[in-house]
């Protein structure tokens, strides 16, 4: 039952970011679709949902310079710090918030990528990213580092605590080692 329980919230934690989004632009794409209706501006078919959607595209962009903004920056700190606070939601919240700035934004997280030899005795390697160089608020001992290893074809990825022994600095960019990282090695670094 305790697997169950586990496997349910992992699940969680995978779609409810996913469909957040997705709603959301939805949401977003449809408010745009009945203003136009609403208002019998009609101009194509063919033509009408690319309007939609570049609008929609168009007001994404606008909130994220209205959030960088100095005079909305207060109000959008409130607003987050309220949704920071709210119990379940909280949770949610921050996850995709973390997630998301962990790959775009000032704050990075996987701009650091690195070798990490995860067997010596066969000197097997694997690619990830360094995430936290200090870990003495988990009580991890000094000397280890947290790396991400993302898997190939997929959202997920595996987190390890790594001796810094163990790891070697790629002389890449991050977007280059990720994009080789998700395609299992396929693809071609520039």
């Amino acid at each position: 039952m305790k697997k169950i329980v586990l496997y349910f919230v992992q699940g969680l934690i995978v779609t409810v970011p996913i469909a957040i989004t997705g709603f959301v632009v939805y949401k977003l794409i449809d408010f745009v679709r009945s203003f136009f209706v609403g208002f019998g501006i009609i101009v194509s078919s063919v033509v009408d949902p690319f309007i939609i959607i570049a609008i929609a595209l168009a007001i994404i962009f606008l909130m994220g310079l209205m959030g960088s903004s100095i005079l909305l920056q207060p109000l959008f700190s409130l607003f987050d710090n309220a949704l920071e606070r709210t119990p379940f939601i909280k949770t949610i919240y921050t996850a995709i918030k973390d997630l998301l700035s962990a790959f775009v934004g000032s704050k990075k997280r996987f701009n650091k990528p690195v070798l990490v030899t995860v067997n010596k005795e066969n000197n097997i390697q694997q690619l990830g990213f360094i995430t936290q160089q200090n870990l003495s608020e988990l009580k991890i001992k000094e000397g280890t580092v947290a790396v991400y290893i993302p898997m190939s074809y997929s959202f997920s990825g595996n987190l390890l605590i790594v001796p810094s022994a163990n790891i070697t600095s790629v002389d890449a960019s991050s977007a280059e080692v990720m994009k080789f990282i998700i395609s299992g090695g396929v693809t071609e670094i520039d």
